[in-house]
């Protein structure tokens, strides 16, 4: 069902700027938790869609494409919540702490924890996975060693974003690969203009405020070590379901399969360490979590978490912000505000700032990672060639304001689930994401200097621009 109103570009922009003003003022302004501002806005969004005389039928139909794209993260999501728990109640998190201790400095921990989850992202291919295993057990060293929580949360998040753009296991890159019709490994090695740089300047940041360990108590270092020892199965077979992530990255397999098989070996690594425990003990831990009792309260805190239940409040609101953009697509709220962009975009710098600000606007107004890749890379994809601009030239675009920045938004898909899995709220930990901040300022800088853009022959620029003229006329 297709029902076409007219909508003025005034009266989208007014229905936009309202929307953004119930979220943003009740998550940032009231400190509310998401989940009420967003259905609040939802509310706002389909009252004003009957008084513009919208069927019921549309309504249903917004929110059930919005959420028919977020059916497979959802289930990832709940995936990485038994992920988790199993880690714990197997020893493979607080091995991976006791590790950490022995091997990282902690003289330069944070950008030796972003480096780190740097490498990781790459050959796995998942900021979240990132986050939610190797993540989680800096964030324990980090908090023992007597470090900012949004600092180290900064550098867990930034690396693990950097690796996942040099990844070609990486669902985004291959998404927005997909989208603007280039070559995997092409769009990849384009990326390195605006991600290299960025990285680069973001590790030297971390050095700067990682040098200072003059709050560091090594003491609190080894008791924390030591109380590790004794309540967790601390060896190298721990690791074992971090080598099993490897190898199924290196087959190529999809993140459900790996999961699932994931939970499953570490489910048998807690049966042989511990034959005595009941299968409902076990069922419990992976539902509702694990839940650790050390005699330590800062350990506890640490290592009670994961859990399928765990995840129910991220689940949630991702569905309620898919369905919030479902209706905003749906009604062409974005595309109303988006079309008039093209008639003003007449240089390489300002093509490449519309596209980053339309790839930020939809991460703030609709929440979705995917979202913010595939609606701007539709809406741009002619405009970009009648400028001159190859298709590598949007796809950076895309990630660099798209792909990055949904991990800033409260209430955005990443934002919500990285602060729930971290235990740091996203506006907390948003300065210290420097990767995530410098990305969308080089593609910038590149579309002003010129520096690093692919751009397409003559013959092509002109057939694209006829392209556009005549959608203009129609």
């Amino acid at each position: 069902m297709n029902e076409i109103k007219k909508i003025s570009v005034k009266e989208a922009s007014c229905i936009l700027i309202l929307v953004l003003l119930i979220m943003g003022g009740g998550v940032i302004g009231f400190g509310l938790s998401p989940q009420v501002p967003v259905m609040l806005a939802m509310g706002t969004i389909i009252l004003w869609a009957k008084l513009k005389r919208f069927s019921w039928a549309s309504v249903n139909l917004g929110i059930k494409d919005g959420i028919e794209k977020g059916i497979i993260p959802i289930f990832i999501f709940i995936l990485i919540g038994a992920m988790i728990s199993t880690w714990i109640a197997a020893g493979t998190i607080p091995s991976l702490m006791v590790l950490g201790f022995k091997i990282i400095s902690v003289r330069w921990f944070l950008p030796s924890v972003f480096i780190v989850c740097t490498l990781v992202g790459a050959a796995v291919g998942s900021a979240f996975t990132v986050a939610s295993t190797v993540g989680i057990a800096f964030m324990g060293m980090g908090i023992t060693m007597g470090l900012n929580s949004a600092m180290i949360a900064g550098a867990i998040i930034s690396g693990a974003i950097f690796g996942d753009k040099l990844s070609p296991l990486s669902e985004t890159n291959n998404l927005a690969s997909a989208v603007v019709d280039t070559e995997l490994f092409e769009h990849i090695k384009n990326l390195l203009w605006s991600t290299l740089p960025a990285g680069i300047l973001t590790a030297v940041l971390f050095m700067i405020m990682g040098h200072d360990n003059s709050n560091m108590s090594l003491e609190r270092i080894n008791k924390t070590v030591a109380i590790l020892n004794s309540h967790f199965n601390i060896s190298f077979w721990a690791v074992i379901p971090i080598i099993l992530v490897f190898v199924c990255a290196g087959f190529k397999m999809p993140a459900v399969p790996t999961m699932l098989l994931n939970v499953f070996v570490t489910s048998i690594m807690i049966f042989v360490h511990n034959p005595q425990i009941p299968l409902k003990k076990l069922a419990e831990i992976i539902t509702n979590g694990f839940v650790a009792k050390t005699g330590n309260s800062t350990v506890n805190t640490l290592l009670s978490r994961g859990g399928i239940v765990s995840m129910m409040p991220t689940v949630a609101l991702i569905v309620l912000t898919l369905s919030l953009g479902g209706l905003l697509v749906r009604f062409g709220l974005i595309r109303t505000v988006m079309a008039p962009l093209a008639k003003h975009l007449n240089s390489t710098g300002k093509l490449i700032t519309a596209g980053i600000l339309v790839c930020l606007g939809v991460n703030i107004f609709v929440g979705e990672q995917f979202l913010s890749i595939i609606l701007p890379g539709r809406a741009f994809k002619q405009t970009f060639n009648a400028g001159g601009l190859a298709n590598d030239a949007l796809g950076r675009v895309l990630e660099d304001g798209g792909t990055v920045i949904n991990y800033l938004v409260p209430w955005g898909v990443g934002g919500v689930f990285l602060a729930n899995t971290l235990s740091v709220p996203t506006t907390h930990y948003l300065p210290f994401v420097f990767f995530s901040l410098l990305c969308p300022l080089f593609s910038i800088l590149s579309g002003f200097t010129g520096v690093g853009l692919k751009r397409i022959s003559s013959k092509d620029i002109s057939i694209s621009s006829d392209f556009v003229q005549e959608s203009r006329a129609n």
